[in-house]
């Protein structure tokens, strides 16, 4: 197998790593020269605000889209993924921003949908449910979610727990590499910090965590590492020690558009 080389550290990258990584939809450029590296136990934040290609990006890593150019590594193996079923296998698992989840089934149905337990055999083959529910009341437990009763309709959970129980989800089923699709974006201050308490569990029990954001308040706490997105391209890639949060919020916001926007809202105040 391949050795596949982290970018930013020329260190052995053990889960995912992009080269040149680009995109095209006919004439319409999605992504170009994207280079990127996932690793156990570490957050990469992707930033970018609306049309900078971060949902292209994603869907690439899920398996939803192929590259035009460039190399995906999957532990240091070469790989254009062709469905969301071969990423799974791979061990990357992709929690959506509208979650996948039926608001009035209890929260241990949501947790096996699709993939439930089942005893017995022939016409006597049912449903486990003591298990699932003991399995899932566990599974939360570890990942520092207290969740009394999970036969409460997964509904009635705040957006933040919601997006926690998704986490613990695809941790049970074997995600070695969580993709984190705007997790707080639709999140109150308080539920926020509950999200990104958890993706600090599941960096902390090995995963990597890739962290999709447009918003840098959130992703710098969290982050190990940061690529940031503009129009398709990428306008920095650092590791935490080399960027202030300071210089990914100009960045993002465009330091120069600023201070240009800033200097005519003057004048038309002079004016």
């Amino acid at each position: 197998m391949t050795e596949s080389l982290d970018p930013l550290t020329d260190a052995d990258a053990h889960l995912i790593s992009l080269e040149g990584i680009g995109k095209s939809y006919g004439n319409i450029l999605a992504l170009r020269d994207i280079t990127m590296a996932v690793d156990n136990g570490r957050v990469t934040c992707v930033l970018g605000d609306n049309g900078a290609g971060k949902s292209t990006l994603i869907k690439i890593l899920a398996g939803l889209h192929q590259h035009d150019e460039g190399t995906l590594r999957v532990m240091g193996a070469e790989r254009t993924l062709s469905s969301p079923r071969e990423a799974l296998d791979l061990g990357i698992a992709a929690v959506y921003q509208d979650l996948a989840v039926v608001p009035l089934m209890p929260v241990w149905r949501n947790f096996f949908l699709g993939s439930e337990l089942t005893k017995g055999a022939g016409p006597f083959r049912r449903l486990d449910v003591q298990a699932m529910k003991e399995i899932t009341k566990r599974e939360l437990a570890e990942m520092g979610i207290d969740l009394r009763n999970v036969e409460q309709p997964i509904g009635q959970l705040s957006g933040g727990e919601r997006q926690c129980v998704a986490i613990a989800r695809a941790v049970h089923f074997g995600a070695k590499v969580l993709i984190l699709d705007e997790p707080t974006a639709a999140l109150g201050v308080k539920q926020s910090g509950v999200v990104l308490r958890y993706i600090l569990q599941a960096r902390d029990r090995g995963l990597g965590v890739i962290f999709i954001t447009h918003n840098p308040h959130h992703a710098f706490p969290v982050g190990d590492r940061f690529l940031l997105l503009k129009r398709g391209r990428s306008i920095g890639y650092y590791e935490k020690k080399d960027v202030t949060l300071q210089e990914l919020t100009t960045q993002m916001a465009g330091g120069a558009e600023l201070t240009e926007l800033a200097h005519e809202l003057e004048q038309l105040n002079l004016s």
